[in-house]
């Protein structure tokens, strides 16, 4: 599930919830869509002392925290609340933006529930969000195809014996690094990316090796039956050494490096794109 929504093209922070099957928010994305305050934190915090002091024990129950990705590429714990508290709260702030907002969390709601009925409405949603964004159909086509491959190999991970988020990061990064010779947080300041996600600014030859290594774990795991961190880690660099030895040997072959500078990056940010380079 994608951890970022847009409101009126502002981003609001989210996560869901698979045991309650409902949405968390963080609500400082909220109280500054809504009040366009240059501090929503003190404002959130301001707001969150009235709720407490009137003594709401229900809504303040039902704050909590979640370590969300900040604008600095780093993760901190936030405050965040489900849909139903988040409308009471809303209720407190005098915006012209709060019943486009309440509106905006009914359809946020409703297209979850579309996506669990239909997987492939999810599909077709982060499609056409991708072509919003101007990359290219064959393009859009390889990253799908990523995500698939992604999803297959978290799920073979899953089976034997991967649970804790921290551990599928770390495996993920073996990898990639086997794959292309450089750490995720190095390959994402190469490409001058802060919180955005790498793989959305990978070029194809990047995502098809990106894929390869992937696919290849994923193979591995299922023949030799791997359990727990240790053996799936191991798996994880034989994976990603077969895609990191293509990668060297088509390197060898063309004079050209795979990994590269190149971002989906607006062009304003001085910054060569992906999009720019098609046209060529």
């Amino acid at each position: 599930m994608t951890k970022i929504k847009l409101f009126e093209s502002k981003k609001i922070r989210s996560e869901w919830n698979e045991s309650e099957q409902q949405w968390y928010f963080s609500i400082i994305d909220v109280i500054e869509v809504l009040t366009e305050s240059p501090r929503p934190r003190k404002y959130w915090n301001a707001l969150k002392t009235k709720i407490i002091k009137e003594g709401n024990d229900q809504l303040s129950q039902n704050l909590g925290q979640l370590k969300m990705m900040s604008s600095d590429g780093k993760s901190y714990l936030t405050d965040v609340t489900n849909t139903k508290t988040l409308l009471r709260i809303i209720q407190s702030i005098p915006s012209p933006k709060a019943e486009p907002f309440k509106r905006w969390l009914s359809e946020v709601g409703a297209d979850r529930l579309e996506e669990i009925e239909n997987p492939e409405i999810a599909t077709q949603r982060t499609r056409e969000l991708f072509k919003l964004k101007g990359y290219p159909d064959d393009w859009i086509e390889k990253r799908m195809r990523s995500i698939a491959i992604r999803e297959e190999l978290t799920d073979e991970w899953k089976n034997h014996g991967i649970k804790e988020q921290i551990e599928f990061s770390i495996l993920t990064a073996e990898i990639s690094k086997a794959t292309f010779g450089i750490t995720p947080s190095d390959h994402k300041k190469l490409k001058n990316l802060k919180s955005q996600n790498l793989r959305d600014h990978m070029s194809d030859l990047e995502l098809i090796f990106s894929m390869l290594g992937e696919a290849s774990t994923t193979e591995i795991v299922k023949k030799k039956n791997p359990l727990g961190f240790i053996e799936n880690k191991k798996a994880a660099i034989q994976g990603g050494k077969i895609a990191g030895d293509a990668r060297k040997a088509l390197e060898l072959k063309s004079g050209e490096k795979v990994v590269s500078k190149t971002n989906f990056l607006p062009p304003n940010k001085n910054n060569k794109t992906l999009k720019s380079k098609n046209k060529k």
